[in-house]
């Protein structure tokens, strides 16, 4: 059974907001934008390949490889720090002796062109780029330290999971709870008018129809 780590209320239902305990790895079941090239001797990590760390002979070996073969037209190195659990970043980390360099996020000519729908990269497309290699690592971060979630609606057993992140607005699971409340609601109306019109067509005496509503 999930334990419920935080409960909102709304429209007098209540949102139970739970780990997701089985998520989706981002990198191995989606279609992503960037590339995920990662190298570590205990993890399994990024997009799956071939490629291993010892047919090269250190980073920028990796690098040439990547532009060169594979077309990237815009990469940037990822770090890991490794320390009573892992977490990933664009930037490096302050503990040098935790941390280190395990790979690239990179963006292919191919999906630049195919994905995008960019010919070239401007400065401009090149700054978004890099938010959406920012937000892939971010989605991957918050599978790597489990923070993945779900909820489930007590009062009508609605439940949905694999929202990224902590930040439930940001996520969109306040927002998915919320519309379902809110269609829940006006499902509930119009099944109410309807039985109002059956009523009437049936001539149902007033005094009665309170009655039937909670029949």
């Amino acid at each position: 059974m999930n334990e419920t780590i935080e409960t909102v209320e709304y429209k007098g239902y209540h949102i139970n907001i739970e780990h997701d305990f089985d998520p989706q790895n981002p990198r191995t079941e989606w279609d992503n934008i960037m590339n995920m090239l990662c190298f570590h001797s205990r993890y399994n990590l990024g997009d799956t390949t071939d490629l291993k760390s010892d047919m090269f002979d250190g980073w920028d070996e990796v690098e040439k490889h990547l532009i060169e073969e594979e077309g990237a037209v815009l990469i940037r190195p990822l770090y890991l720090y490794d320390h009573s659990g892992i977490t990933i970043s664009m930037s490096e980390f302050s503990c040098s002796w935790d941390s280190g360099c395990i790979g690239f996020i990179y963006l292919t000519k191919e999906k630049m062109q195919s994905v995008l729908g960019w010919k070239r990269l401007t400065e401009k497309r090149k700054a978004k780029a890099i938010e959406y290699m920012k937000g892939e690592v971010e989605t991957y971060d918050d599978y790597l330290t489990g923070e993945v979630y779900g909820f489930n609606i007590e009062e009508t057993d609605d439940s949905c999971w694999g929202f990224y992140g902590y930040d439930h607005d940001k996520s969109g699971l306040l927002e998915h709870a919320q519309n379902s409340i809110d269609c829940e609601i006006e499902c509930k109306k119009k099944k109410h008018f309807e039985k109002i019109k059956t009523w009437i067509k049936n001539k149902v005496p007033f005094q009665y129809r309170c009655s039937l509503s909670f029949g």
